[in-house]
């Protein structure tokens, strides 16, 4: 197959190539022994899981959003998971924080298909790049440790940027920092929200990655379930 009319070929990081939710639970369950919470807090861990993914999936929202700042996403996950077990004690909530984002960009889990799709991309000559709403520190540590590092030209995330997804401030501090343009350019997420619409707002081509099935009213260039699947667009 003939190379596209891409050049510069943008991921998200976070639930598109690296499975969050799976290196979360494995960084959460050591955080749940190392600070005895099963003690502290009268439970066992996946109950404690289960209140932590819904206060840090609001606090990402949030923080997407541009209410709160990352600091206080990265510690008040933690308060907030804790004040469900009425223990109120915000200098443990920021230690758990500390201990949790050591541990999570250690942890290597990736989704199928994503290092022969990278090498797909690669043979192609693709310029491979990312876009991250995540930390800049955690993100560069998380490519390191799972392999991928080595894959991208640029990594840019909202701290560097100080833009987040959806703005178009991200995307433009992207073109900028990888030398490309919009109309040679892909955006390939899995969140509609901030992957799709930020780049519908940028005015870039985009693929919506479903790995679980879900679906969006966004009119995404392309959707696709599997990452093999992007061997028939690029």
């Amino acid at each position: 197959m003939e190379r596209t009319k891409y050049q510069h070929v943008f991921f998200d990081l976070d639930h598109t190539l690296w499975d969050f939710e799976k290196n979360s639970a494995v960084a959460l369950a050591e955080i749940f022994k190392i600070f005895a919470l099963a003690e502290k807090l009268n439970t066992g861990f996946d109950s404690f899981n289960q209140k932590y993914q819904l206060h840090n999936k609001q606090l990402w929202d949030r923080f997407s959003k541009g209410f709160i700042s990352a600091e206080e996403l990265k510690w008040k996950r933690m308060w907030r998971t804790l004040l469900e077990f009425e223990l109120a004690d915000e200098t443990l909530a920021k230690e758990m924080s500390h201990g949790f984002l050591d541990i999570l960009p250690t942890e290597k889990e990736v989704f199928p298909y994503t290092f022969e799709i990278l090498d797909y991309l690669k043979t192609k000559k693709y310029d491979l790049h990312i876009i991250s709403n995540g930390f800049e520190k955690t993100q560069h540590s998380k490519l390191t440790h799972s392999g991928l590092k080595d894959y991208f030209n640029q990594v840019i995330t909202s701290e560097a940027s100080n833009a987040v997804k959806p703005q178009k401030e991200i995307f433009e501090f992207a073109m900028s920092k990888a030398g490309a343009q919009l109309h040679e350019s892909i955006m390939i997420g899995d969140n509609a929200e901030a992957d799709i619409a930020g780049a519908i707002a940028a005015g870039m081509d985009s693929v919506f990655v479903s790995h679980d099935g879900r679906t969006t009213d966004l009119p995404a260039t392309f959707s696709i379930s599997h990452l093999k699947e992007l061997e028939d667009i690029l």
